[in-house]
């Protein structure tokens, strides 16, 4: 049974209460593919930049139960395997055989998992089959013409979609993925990227509706302005904080998220221990590419 919110909010360093994080989390980067091509991502293999989309390198899941071992004797106060990447955790089998493997070896162990949410619905019930306690969904946008401003296209059961036809597609699965996990007792985060010039008078409409979907706190994350939106400005703190404040009339906000890399060990703003865990020398690269 995938533990309660409660439960988490003592355990998991994204659900805690109040300012001081005193929980850890490793993250897997087992997940290099993916299904839908947002606008701000930009995915790479590398040892520097501190932000999601980024690891050091691809492990496999064999691997990342080595990783697990090491980084719990670094860091004895890891209590969660999170896999967030570097690309989508459902657009490819290793996230998902990756906590099995998982679940044998740390039963107690939080599994927490992030997904753009594409194919949620139809994985939804291996995901609660595997144990996940805690599933991260992003979702930008409700509305469709909002949504295409922010993801070109998407590839979904070996077609690509293009425009607001692929936002609806991606909004309905999103939506109903996490309705179907929620009810089955998974704790649901939505993780928003706070877009000034496109999607800020838009997160209150997607606060409230993923809670009624289902989801128990949501996240707003300031954009990180790269690739096809290096035009788009930063949020700053007021346009930030505006948003929390609306989004909190519905779902409890959290409000100490780092911006994880893909490979993230430790305790968040804390020491961190990936370079010594990942210590396969790389050459900065891309990864796969959206289909």
């Amino acid at each position: 049974m995938a533990k309660t919110f409660r439960e988490l909010t003592l355990t998991h360093p994204c659900f805690s209460v109040g300012d001081k994080v005193n929980k850890g989390r490793v993250h897997l980067p087992v997940s290099p593919g993916c299904n839908i091509c947002c606008r701000f991502c930009d995915r790479k293999i590398n040892d520097v930049d501190i932000r999601p989309g980024v690891a050091s390198m691809i492990i496999t899941p064999q691997e990342a139960v080595e990783v697990v071992r090491r980084a719990v004797e670094l860091c004895p106060d890891i209590t969660v395997a999170g896999i967030a990447g570097p690309g989508d955790t459902l657009a490819t089998p290793y996230a998902l055989e990756t906590f099995r493997l998982i679940k044998q070896e740390f039963p107690d162990i939080i599994k927490c998992m992030s997904t753009n949410g594409l194919l949620l619905p139809e994985y939804a019930q291996e995901i609660i089959d595997v144990g996940i306690d805690t599933l991260t969904v992003t979702v930008n946008a409700l509305d469709p013409e909002i949504q295409a401003q922010i993801c070109s296209g998407i590839v979904y059961h070996g077609k690509r979609y293009e425009g607001v036809e692929a936002a609806e597609i991606l909004i309905e699965n999103q939506l109903k993925g996490i309705e179907i996990v929620s009810e089955a007792g998974i704790t649901v985060k939505v993780n928003t990227v706070l877009i000034p010039e496109i999607n800020a008078d838009h997160i209150e409409a997607v606060a409230q509706t993923v809670a009624e979907a289902g989801a128990r706190i949501y996240n707003i994350i300031p954009l990180i302005p790269q690739h096809e939106l290096s035009w788009c400005s930063v949020p700053g703190c007021a346009v930030l904080n505006q948003a929390r404040c609306e989004a909190e009339a519905y779902i409890d906000v959290f409000r100490h998220c780092q911006r994880c890399r893909a490979d993230a060990v430790g305790i968040p703003g804390g020491e961190d221990f990936a370079r010594q865990i990942y210590t396969r020398p790389v050459v900065q690269q891309n990864t796969f590419s959206h289909g």
